[in-house]
């Protein structure tokens, strides 16, 4: 169910009107979803919103639905070389990640939480963050992450913080309000994109996902117009934390 045709026209509006070019950019979305493709997601509804904006702007999008991969759980970055048969992740990282500028974090709301898929994709994003760039920083400098949930139950908050936390510790930028979701009523009922749910059409909610779009974008454009984060007082190559004989490496 799209939202209404006036709100869709004033946000492609606003599109068209864009102060800077973004077609240099690229982004890559993990949907949490449980729902394999083809099967409707509800996620993936609100979705369409800051991807029709990524698009009509040029913007490169990778949209990644995790349970249509073979991803093992793990912190490591290839699983392969820990006991299992196939891992989709490091060609994902390799492919989609790394050359990212932007990442998002989506997902459905279960049990008051985040869905088990976007929680695998936050450890296996963890298991890439001990590598650097030519200056010393973690690999995930420069590079801009929001957050974007559903749900038919509370917990839309709760699970903002935790994907927005765990970005930046692993050194994503979190413009601000870079969360957007959707809940419904308390206890079972109608989803995001379900008939009669009011979820394309709850403006505070379609309100938020643009500006959460939208504010990624200028802070994607100004950290790629910079060179990135100024690698003054944060560079690995300043500092000397390696102990051989310690059992767990620091990227854990």
């Amino acid at each position: 169910m799209p939202i209404p045709a006036d709100i869709q026209s004033f946000i492609d509006r606003q599109a068209d009107e864009a102060p800077a070019s973004y077609d240099d950019l690229r982004a890559v979305i993990f949907n949490g979803s449980l729902k394999r493709s083809p099967e409707s997601s509800q996620t993936e509804a609100l979705l369409e919103i800051p991807i029709g904006i990524f698009r009509r702007l040029g913007v490169q999008v990778e949209l990644v639905r995790t349970v249509d991969h073979q991803i093992p759980p793990g912190v490591w970055p290839d699983m392969t070389e820990h006991g299992y048969d196939r891992d989709d992740f490091p060609s994902i990282y390799k492919e989609m990640v790394e050359p990212a500028d932007i990442i998002i974090l989506a997902g459905p709301i279960w049990l008051g939480d985040q869905a088990s898929p976007t929680r695998l994709i936050i450890e296996r994003l963890y298991a890439y963050s001990g590598e650097v760039n030519e200056a010393g920083q973690w690999s995930y400098y420069g590079k801009v992450g929001g957050a974007v949930t559903t749900g038919n139950e509370d917990g839309g908050k709760h699970v903002s913080a935790q994907l927005l936390y765990a970005l930046q510790h692993i050194g994503v930028t979190i413009p601000p309000q870079t969360d957007s979701y959707w809940n419904g009523e308390a206890g079972p009922g109608l989803s995001y994109a379900d008939p009669g749910s009011g979820g394309p059409e709850n403006a505070w909610t379609t309100r938020n996902t643009v500006f959460m779009t939208w504010n990624i974008l200028h802070f994607a454009r100004m950290l790629k117009d910079a060179g990135g984060v100024p690698a003054f007082g944060n560079s690995t190559l300043d500092w000397d934390l390696s102990h051989p004989d310690h059992p767990n490496p620091e990227y854990r």
